[in-house]
């Protein structure tokens, strides 16, 4: 089965076969994709303590004897329809974590970086140690300009109630992002966050762009895709999950995440990159004394003295490093 829906295509089939059928070479600018963990996903609800009920059947699970063939398959794929530049999120426990790992080693695909997700509510152990993350392996094609949107989310210069870099905070790679819980509602299995989600658009891709999730599951990454403007493409072998999701699709309009996003503040100091003058070093070091004698926190100080002279607080904390 094809869904076409707000200019973007759903198909109800293998990812394999139906990326080979349907999707050019190097067309892709994003994957987005949560595949199958490989540790009998059909009876969760004995890992985790929660209701099954209202978790949409036909979940489809991948036999661990397959999952190293099965996982070079669809990174090839992968791999193949990324136009070069184009960039891959896999969302992975750490159970087969290595064959995917072994898979992306056989392809053109680098990392970027290897992301940790903590969440809430990990798995109830009474013997060991509580699991309570996901691996998030970030992946790129060479050959092409990759996105990296370094100031979609924070701007340089904004600072927390504790002064630190927000920009900074936000770009580490732990990220603790809560799931999302629906009691009383229909859902897939193991749906992904939408704040989780929109981070990695955000930063991976524009308005425009076309996004891709090779195991839709329960139709989160196109729904949060579609809602932030960009186009999409999916894949999945279920036909009742396939026909949960595609009626989802109908309540989602496109662009409406954008004006709920946060807007950074990306103004720069006045002089940020000029050259600093002799004069200038001399009177900020002499400011700084004084506004130290006055009893002021370094932190306190050095906010003045750019507020003062049109200069970021890195800039300001090397010439007193270097010079004071």
């Amino acid at each position: 089965m094809h869904a076409r829906i707000h200019d973007s295509d759903f198909y109800n089939m293998d990812c394999v076969d139906g990326a080979q059928e349907h999707v050019p070479n190097d067309s892709i600018d994003l994957i987005i994709t949560d595949p199958p963990y490989g540790i009998d996903g059909a009876n969760l609800d004995t890992h985790y303590n929660r209701n099954e009920s209202f978790v949409v059947d036909g979940y489809v699970e991948i036999p661990l004897e397959v999952y190293g063939s099965f996982s070079l398959d669809w990174i090839k794929e992968a791999e193949r329809i990324l136009r070069p530049g184009g960039q891959i999120y896999i969302i992975s426990g750490y159970t087969n974590l290595y064959h995917i790992l072994h898979a992306l080693r056989q392809t053109c695909l680098y990392e970027v970086n290897h992301l940790i997700w903590k969440y809430n509510f990990g798995v109830y152990t009474k013997r060991k140690y509580v699991s309570s993350h996901y691996h998030i392996l970030y992946y790129a094609k060479p050959g092409g300009d990759r996105v990296f949107n370094l100031h979609c989310r924070y701007g340089q210069q904004e600072r927390s109630a504790d002064d630190r870099s927000l920009n900074y905070s936000d770009r580490e790679d732990v990220w603790v992002i809560n799931r999302e819980y629906k009691p009383g509602r229909a859902k897939n299995k193991n749906e992904l966050p939408k704040e989780l989600l929109t981070k990695m658009m955000q930063y991976s891709s524009n308005e425009g762009d076309l996004v891709c999730d090779l195991f839709m599951g329960g139709f989160s990454t196109a729904r949060t895709a579609i809602g932030l403007g960009r186009r999409f493409v999916g894949f999945e072998v279920s036909d009742s999950i396939f026909a949960h999701g595609i009626q989802s699709m109908n309540e989602v309009r496109p662009g409406e995440i954008i004006g709920s996003l946060r807007r950074p503040r990306t103004e720069a100091p006045a002089n940020e990159g000029q050259r600093w003058t002799e004069e200038e070093v001399a009177r900020l070091l002499t400011e700084y004394q004084s506004l130290r004698g006055k009893g002021l926190l370094k932190k306190e100080a050095v906010h003045e003295l750019g507020r003062q002279f049109g200069r970021g607080r890195f800039s300001i904390e090397r010439i007193i490093r270097e010079k004071g």
